[in-house]
């Protein structure tokens, strides 16, 4: 505390000090777990003050919840220049470090609970999930996806968020290798579906077109190789073309 005259804020300034305020102790902890008592002291106001800007915990949370979403949403966008699979990589980056700064915030988030149940804070986690989906499409240049392509972006999006929960619960994988397994993993997605689909196939063609041998597609291919090497010539996938 300070001894000096404190300068008072205005009424918008003095929100967004609380919603930083709840996002970095929401970060923290899982949301009901963080009191109205906490959030005043940590801002050094009093508990009916911060009622004075905010009916309860849950629309304060709400709020909270909007900026995280907006930047979550934000570590999806990507300028559309160099090969795919760098550009996914970077994005994983940029989710994972989202995912470490908030870890036991995002996992009360994703996974629900009584704070997180209202009808608006699962609106702005499908927005999210749609702002992500629709960058992906942005990055493939697709404006109108076949049903397939949603199928990949949608599962890959589900994918993204189910790994870094399970990351979140002992961290027993490195990072880094978990980033690139994800872009491995929109890949290996995508080659599945190109094999049903020829629409898909040229997709992944036009893609893979743009790779270069030692992008995160690339060092796929490479282990992809070493480990069909390593199956007996006699098995069934050793005996097909690659």
């Amino acid at each position: 505390m300070t001894t000096g005259a404190r300068r008072r804020m205005g009424v918008e300034e003095r929100r967004q000090q609380l919603i930083g305020v709840a996002l970095e102790l929401f970060g923290r902890r899982s949301p009901d777990e963080v009191s109205i008592d906490e959030i005043a002291s940590a801002a050094g106001i009093s508990r009916p003050l911060v009622y004075h800007y905010f009916p309860g915990k849950q629309s304060l949370y709400e709020a909270a919840l909007r900026r995280a979403a907006d930047e979550l949403a934000a570590r999806f966008r990507e300028p559309h220049q160099g090969p795919l699979g760098a550009r996914l990589l970077r994005v994983m980056g940029r989710f994972f470090d989202f995912v470490e700064e908030h870890g036991p915030g995002f996992s009360a988030l994703m996974r629900g609970g009584p704070a997180v149940g209202s009808a608006a804070a699962n609106a702005m986690i499908d927005e999210v999930r749609q702002a992500a989906y629709e960058q992906i499409l942005a990055h493939l240049g697709v404006t109108d996806p076949p049903a397939r392509l949603e199928l990949v972006v949608r599962s890959w999006v589900s994918l993204a968020e189910s790994t870094a929960l399970l990351w979140l619960d002992g961290r027993r994988i490195p990072r880094a290798e978990l980033e690139s397994q994800l872009v491995h993993d929109f890949a290996a997605l995508a080659a599945v579906s190109a094999a049903y689909d020829g629409e898909m196939a040229a997709l992944l063609v036009r893609v893979l077109g743009e790779e270069p041998a030692d992008g995160p597609f690339g060092d796929l291919a490479g282990r992809l190789g070493a480990l069909l090497a390593r199956v007996p010539a006699g098995a069934a996938v050793a005996a097909q073309p690659v």
